[in-house]
């Protein structure tokens, strides 16, 4: 019997019959098994393929991505890797780096371990309020390779004796040097910010340390700051290795500014008023200047000398550290100044819990790092292909383009031979 009507109004949607659903299910079911379409922007829409452009004549490379890649082709060198990997920075969350926070960076941990901020107030009671133990720790932080890890080895005690190195340098070079004092000599450094009589206001023209601001050589790349001395900047020494000359604060620079020269060249105060004072002195430590080796690799181990090296007394410890300085080992007899350094070393070493009974701690008559050195065969500047070419090509001597700086984008190689493309 056929259903009647419900009273009320009409629904307004009526049932439809039974072969209209099946139609309407089928097709969406054929529909869910066909992949989805997206609609990509007009920019990344697939272009039709084109033919691959021909290898550039010669083997030159004409394009700035060919530049790159041939510079990573060149850029192979085990040892030249072990040096980019040594010298890597950690810019991020510098600002989160606090005494204690879990978080900070593995070697900071380890710092932190071996130099609590009540031994960091014992060793330099007597320094300037800018030399801060927080800002240590940012400058450990963005160093990576400063107290790292080492697979195999002690790290720990590794880290003692780099900052056993590094903080008897501090106590040379910016120290207060009063035998009358009830504080040891050891312990009076990071008195100075500023290299001893230099102000940033002065005219003393000792102070200037600029005179390779009209060399070409240097002024093209690391263009010095217009200022009152004699007609630049003064790059005198500041910070806790009282870095100096511009040919420093460039490259500094870069490390420290995404690539850029110009904010230490323009600004050199900072070195001295933030916490780039502390962070210039483990770039100084952690950076090799061929044919020297860098102190990093003297104390831990990875320098390698050869039988130059070994005959010239430039061996793995601490005096070969001054020699990379400052050439103080190289009299017939052990300088003052390098004596101090030595005993300072030393100081540092027994109160870390390391004794220096097996250290070779000889210093006068060292002969001075040159070419015929391990770390004078190691190519790390890129400088132009002798033969002509439109590339470059690496050196183990110094340029102004340092391999160790280049970053994944090669951005060194690129500035000396960006004229080629």
């Amino acid at each position: 019997m056929p259903r009647l009507p419900q009273k009320g109004p009409p629904k307004r949607r009526q049932q439809k019959s039974q072969p209209r659903l099946l139609k309407q299910r089928r097709k969406r079911q054929r529909k869910q098994l066909q992949p989805k379409r997206r609609r990509q922007p007009q920019n990344q829409r697939k272009q039709p393929l084109l033919p691959p452009p021909p290898p550039p004549p010669g083997g030159i490379p004409t394009t700035l991505a060919q530049h790159r890649a041939y510079a990573a082709s060149k850029s192979t060198s085990s040892v030249l890797k072990q040096l980019k990997h040594s010298t890597r920075t950690n810019p991020t969350n510098i600002d989160k780096i606090t005494p204690g926070n879990p978080s900070n960076p593995e070697n900071v941990k380890r710092v932190e371990k071996i130099l609590t901020p009540a031994k960091w107030k014992y060793y330099f009671s007597m320094a300037d309020p800018a030399y801060t133990y927080t800002n240590f720790l940012k400058s450990v932080a963005f160093f990576s390779g400063f107290c790292d890890t080492y697979p195999g080895k002690d790290s720990d005690t590794i880290c003692k004796k780099l900052l056993a190195t590094m903080f008897a340098h501090f106590a040379q070079e910016t120290g207060a040097h009063d035998k009358k004092s009830s504080i040891p000599e050891w312990r009076q450094s990071l008195v100075y910010l500023r290299e001893i009589s230099c102000t940033e206001t002065n005219t003393i023209s000792g102070c200037f340390y600029n005179g390779d601001c009209t060399n070409p050589v240097f002024n093209t790349v690391f263009t010095c700051g217009k200022g009152s001395s004699n007609g630049f900047k003064a790059y005198f020494g500041r910070g806790a290795h009282q870095l100096s000359y511009s040919f420093n604060y460039g490259p500094f620079s870069e490390v420290m500014f995404n690539g850029d020269p110009t904010v230490l060249l323009n600004k050199p105060e900072l070195v001295a008023d933030t916490w780039l004072n502390l962070a210039s002195a483990i770039f100084f430590f952690i950076y090799p200047q061929p044919p020297k080796p860098s102190m990093l690799w003297v104390m831990d181990g990875t320098y390698v000398p050869n039988a130059a090296d070994l005959s010239a007394g430039r061996v793995n410890d601490f005096p070969s550290t001054i020699q990379i300085i400052n050439g103080e080992c190289a009299g017939s007899s052990t300088s003052n100044a390098a004596q101090n350094r030595i005993n300072y070393y030393t100081a540092f070493m027994k109160d870390m819990g390391l004794d220096t009974k097996s250290s070779v701690l000889k210093c006068a008559g060292m002969g001075a790092f040159d070419s015929s050195s391990s770390a004078g065969k190691t190519e790390m500047y890129w400088v132009a292909d002798y033969s002509g070419k439109p590339v470059c090509q690496l050196v183990p001597y110094q340029t102004n383009f340092n391999a160790l700086m280049d970053g994944v984008g090669f951005d060194q190689y690129v500035k000396v031979c960006g004229n080629v493309f």
